[in-house]
């Protein structure tokens, strides 16, 4: 079973309440003993073991803390409210082994890097299919709701504020179904078009011609989100999804995507590269 993960606005919220109780100049302790609630709960609600704390109790350690300042109580309660909202996603507990999903709608700047396939926010219906269909998927309500999903996940490219995508895609992930020449069209076609009208999204391919690279072990998403919340490094599995949120694995997983992106061809070539696939 994937493990339970912390929303990103949850990550902020902990962000926080623990500034506010540092500002008060109060520990745990000290909180525990003024709202007479043991240390575990305050330690808890702090941290984010405590995955949903109601608005009165946070309103109540706001009190404790002193903290009044209308705008910053107002900021700290709807980061509660909206911490304690189920995303769309979760109606697709059939689709996602986790809430992946929320990591990426709330993610300032995306890269990703693709061996194999597509990166999801870049799939067409038409491809969603295919690759279902090829990952044993046979039911048409099972492939209906994975292009639903699909869709709904790539809405965050078309927001106001939408994430900064910057994509890496191995040649082998277009070669792969290029024999499915309407679905390849139209994926490949796709892919320009977003090149080339979105400015918050920059493609590069990485062509066979690059020889061996540093990203033969695998494909991987790194997230950077706003302030006070870490980037994550996002590895899938089959069945399951692998969160790295060590610095150490962050700046591993920077300079390797630096990497593969130098061995790519630049953005204005790789979309030439792709109108020479059509």
């Amino acid at each position: 079973m994937a493990e339970k993960r912390q929303s990103v606005r949850r990550r902020r919220l902990s962000v926080e309440l623990k500034k506010a109780r540092q500002d008060a100049g109060m520990t745990v302790e000290d909180v525990a003993e003024a709202t007479e609630w043991s240390m575990g709960k305050i330690s808890n609600i702090e941290t984010g073991v405590r995955l949903r704390p109601t608005v009165m109790e946070i309103r109540g350690l706001l009190d404790t803390y002193g903290v009044t300042d209308e705008r910053r109580r107002e900021a700290i309660l709807d980061l509660t409210r909206q911490a304690r909202e189920r995303g769309w996603w979760s109606k697709y507990s059939d689709v996602f082994t986790d809430e992946y999903p929320a990591f990426e709608a709330e993610a300032s700047s995306i890269h990703t890097y693709e061996l194999a396939r597509i990166p999801g926010l870049l799939q067409t219906p038409g491809y969603v299919e295919l690759l279902m269909r090829a990952s044993l998927y046979r039911s048409s309500v099972d492939i209906e709701r994975a292009i639903e999903t699909r869709r709904q996940r790539q809405e965050v490219l078309s927001r106001a504020h939408s994430p900064e995508l910057w994509a890496v895609i191995d040649e082998a992930a277009l070669r792969r179904f290029e024999s499915s020449e309407k679905v390849f069209r139209e994926q490949v076609q796709h892919l320009i078009d977003l090149a080339e009208d979105d400015n918050s999204v920059t493609l590069q391919v990485l062509p066979f011609a690059s020889g061996m690279h540093a990203g033969m072990q695998g494909p991987f998403v790194l997230m950077r989100f706003g302030e006070g919340v870490n980037p994550v490094v996002y590895l899938e599995t089959d069945t399951d999804g692998l969160y790295l949120e060590e610095t150490e694995e962050i700046d591993r997983y920077r300079r390797l995507f630096d990497h593969v992106r130098t061995s790519a061809r630049y953005p204005d070539a790789s979309v030439q590269m792709l109108k020479d696939m059509l």
